[in-house]
């Protein structure tokens, strides 16, 4: 018979790779329901190397909103590598998150889906970082329940963007707004 533990670490690696196939959908395919409607950002291929400059700029203003963003949708990155991997030291658990964010950036140069920005990973880092944080406090709030507690906390969270996902999409068909 399987350990509980063992059973939580599958859960949160289930987790972790529906959350990493959102994070997909989100940076690189744009959150478009279909690879046609992704073509209204291509042909968009620019790299800024300077933080707080270039994408993060809109009329003028540091964007602050794309910068948390940014950092909010990594958070989980953060704490599930966290969760799988608890005997890590601190950086070692930074480079899957910082190397995901470094990926997409390339990713979206490459095919021409959008911007590569310092900025981008600079904010998707520090939410990894944040996510570790958030571990660390958990961990040591409730010791030996803590994966139990977050992996609910997860389960919620993921059914509540599943919900959101089939709502967008199911706008998108509905009314044919690809915009």
């Amino acid at each position: 018979m399987e350990s509980i533990k063992h059973i939580q670490n599958k859960i949160t690696a289930v987790l972790l790779a529906i959350y990493l196939l959102v994070l997909i959908w989100i940076i690189p395919f744009k959150m478009q329901s279909s690879i046609q409607d992704l073509r209204h950002f291509t042909d968009f291929r620019e790299i800024n190397f300077i933080p707080f400059a270039g994408s993060a700029i809109a009329d003028g203003r540091i964007d602050f909103n794309e910068i948390i963003l940014n950092v909010l949708v990594f958070i989980p990155f953060g704490i599930y590598i966290s969760m799988l991997k608890p005997n890590w030291p601190f950086l070692k658990k930074i480079v899957p998150v910082a190397g995901a964010s470094l990926l997409f950036e390339i990713l979206q140069f490459i095919f021409a889906i959008g911007g590569s920005d310092i900025t981008d990973l600079l904010g998707n880092s520090l939410g990894g970082i944040i996510g570790v944080g958030v571990y660390i406090v958990f961990r040591r709030l409730f010791c030996t329940k803590a994966n139990r507690i977050l992996n609910v906390i997860a389960v919620i969270g993921t059914i509540g963007i599943f919900t959101l996902m089939l709502l967008m999409i199911f706008g998108v068909i509905k009314y044919g707004n690809y915009s």
